[in-house]
């Protein structure tokens, strides 16, 4: 590793080395002691070698990446499985009659918006580590508790609760994830998640097929086993988290001394003017993160695309029993399964767009939860886009999802479009010009109205 990137220092940038004692010393200790990392201009200070980055990052990645995944998969089961349960006589054995079954899952999400902020300044209060697997143990009790309710009245209490353990899943998932990855990383990490979303609903298909080849669990029979067994999964998959799950690099004991400090650097040498990593709340940055423009436009978009992934996962077990109405419950329940196959070539080819427009906010926590509370917003009006009147054809929901997949798909390559023209804007503003007379910390502030700060496309 060398103590300069690899370029000829400008006067100012020769300044902030000296600031940083980083010449002829170690870059690693400098960021570690919360100097700057990046120049105004947003360019490193820094050079990592990239063997030793590259190992720490499959290091990471096996720690990391794996309880992420099987919480973000069972967050998904246990908020749609009520479709399962639903071809299973979840709704006669409840009695609902015409819509009670879209306001069940409207109940969801109305606790699921209110509480997405909260619970994102709650992730950060509480630290990822501890919160993220405190919810997955309480959303699970919560499945577990469904497969007990016997009218729409326990049925909605269960999912309002539901709805505020699960509300904080996806912005706190990014928030930890910011800890140990780089924009990029994140952004492609983030996005396999949105996009491979739906095989979560193939695999509750399979798994809810399975539960009901049993006579019984326990008392329990029939749609009631599904809530049972895969809330004990979850609630199993918690507590696990809480022996493994790293909260931050610092507390990693699978990392050596020299391998923490380098996953803090690198993170500090992609952020302009920063002299450390942000976890404490910063209302200034709150607010330009929520108002960025990448921020609102991914909003609308992930609202959008919430619409369709939503009212699949909540309706396909209906919608296949139309279309099978002579077979067995356990054959219907794997005729939700394929549907998720032919849709996940599309959501690839949207793939990298996605991950463009969640760069930005997967650097900034509070806009990760301003998103996901819009996103929902999509997820409450999925709930009533399939509705019994509409059946079997379900023209309006059929034409809603087309729409909004092509809205989805027009706002991402428009998004796209403008961080380029921006940045090329940006290329022709005279940095230090418009800097002159900004102290360290104003600069650390601008965040991305930073005229050195450029969009990642």
């Amino acid at each position: 590793m060398t103590s300069l990137a690899g370029m000829s220092p400008t006067g100012s940038e020769k300044a902030v080395a000296e600031h940083n004692n980083i010449a002829g010393g170690d870059p690693i200790n400098a960021a570690e002691q919360g100097l700057v990392a990046t120049d105004q201009y947003g360019r490193a200070l820094v050079e990592i070698d990239a063997k030793a980055e590259s190992r720490l990052r499959r290091k990471i990645n096996l720690h990391v990446l794996p309880p992420m995944a099987f919480m973000y998969l069972f967050c998904f089961i246990d908020r749609a499985n009520i479709g399962n349960a639903k071809l299973a006589g979840l709704e006669k054995d409840l009695e609902l009659h015409g819509h009670d079954y879209n306001a069940v899952l409207s109940i969801f999400y109305i606790s699921y918006i209110l509480f997405e902020i909260p619970s994102t300044v709650a992730c950060k209060l509480i630290g990822p580590g501890w919160f993220l697997p405190a919810i997955t143990v309480l959303f699970g009790v919560c499945s577990v508790c469904t497969g007990f309710v016997d009218n729409i009245h326990a049925a909605s209490g269960v999912r309002f609760l539901l709805g505020i353990f699960e509300a904080g899943m996806m912005p706190g998932i990014a928030y930890y994830l910011s800890r140990w990855y780089r924009g990029r990383e994140l952004a492609f990490y983030l996005s396999i998640y949105v996009v491979t979303a739906p095989l979560a609903g193939a695999f509750g298909g399979l798994l809810a097929s399975a539960i009901l080849t049993l006579d019984h669990f326990g008392t329990l029979h029939t749609w009631r086993m599904i809530f049972a067994i895969e809330g004990l999964i979850t609630i199993g998959l918690g507590l696990l988290s809480f022996i493994i799950l790293t909260d931050r690099p610092e507390t990693a004991r699978w990392l050596s001394q020299t391998e923490k400090d380098l996953a803090i650097t690198r993170l500090k040498s992609e952020r302009v003017g920063t002299t450390e990593v942000l976890d404490q709340l910063d209302k200034p940055k709150m607010l330009r993160g929520i108002l960025s423009p990448v921020t609102l436009c991914t909003a609308v978009i992930f609202l959008l695309n919430n619409i369709t992934v939503s009212g699949l996962a909540f309706f396909a077990p209906t919608i296949v029993k139309s279309i099978y109405p002579d077979t067995t419950v356990v054959a219907q329940q794997l005729h939700t399964v394929p549907h998720h196959v032919p849709t996940h070539p599309l959501r690839r080819d949207l793939f990298h767009l996605q991950r463009h427009i969640h760069l930005w906010c997967a650097l900034q926590r509070p806009p990760i939860g301003t998103n996901v509370m819009f996103g929902n917003i999509g997820g409450l009006i999925s709930t009533w886009s399939f509705l019994p009147s509409d059946a079997p054809d379900y023209h309006i929901g059929n034409g809603l999802n087309l729409a909004t997949s092509a809205m989805t798909f027009l706002l991402a390559a428009a998004m796209w479009m403008w961080m380029r023209w921006d940045n090329h804007r940006r290329e022709a503003v005279d940095v230090e010009r418009v800097l002159e007379g900004f102290s360290q910390s104003e600069v650390q502030d601008l965040d991305w109205l930073n005229p050195g700060f450029k969009w990642r496309t």
